[in-house]
């Protein structure tokens, strides 16, 4: 043991030494401290006794910060216990390209192009999508205007993407995704919360 706290001396704070038998005492004093830095001899790291304990440390989020080194007593040996990855953020679509979350819009909320009236099939804090009778084009810029009774959100944006359409009992229009280029994130968000279906 002596070794071992020489090199575990290295690493700056408190060092706390427990024997093999004092596994439980030593997880009670590692939760309770959270130490940045947990070493574990080589020979009791590979025990079921410190599998458990290098197990027991990597589950618990309050010790995510703490780093497990696994050091010999006896030569340079020292290697770093990998943590599991945090899981990824769930993908907002299929293909996980959208970078906002997408809320549809209630039957009929209108929205200002230019000063047209288009319809807004729904909406994120980034985008929109529309139906329009008038034309719209890729990268055309417009001024949007989301109105409502309890306010006005105005800003700037462009068209990402559109797709004439002819449906059966309607005239011709235009389908559109819109990029916002300069929206108030916490309006268009309120706006949303007061529409969506």
């Amino acid at each position: 043991m002596p070794g071992l706290q020489e090199r575990a001396g290295a690493i700056n704070g408190e060092l706390l030494t427990f024997t093999d038998a004092d596994a439980l005492a030593a997880v009670q004093a590692i939760v309770k401290r959270h130490p940045q830095v947990i070493a574990l001899e080589r020979n009791f790291a590979v025990t079921p006794r410190g599998v458990a304990l290098i197990n027991r440390i990597k589950i618990d989020p309050s010790l995510r910060q703490s780093e497990i080194r696994v050091l010999a007593h006896n030569s340079d040996y020292m290697r770093v216990v990998p943590r599991a990855q945090a899981a990824p953020e769930p993908a907002l679509d299929q293909r996980g390209t959208r970078r906002a979350q997408r809320s549809k819009m209630a039957a009929r909320v209108d929205v200002l192009l230019d000063g047209k009236t288009a319809a807004l099939i729904d909406l994120s804090i980034v985008g929109a999508q529309v139906v329009s009778a008038s034309m719209l084009k890729p990268n055309q810029p417009l001024g949007v205007t989301l109105k409502d009774e309890v306010a006005d959100v105005r800003f700037n944006a462009s068209v990402a993407w559109t797709s004439f359409e002819i449906p059966p009992n309607s005239g011709p229009r235009y389908r559109a995704g819109i990029n916002f280029t300069d929206a108030d994130a916490a309006a268009v968000d309120a706006y949303c919360a007061r529409h969506k279906a």
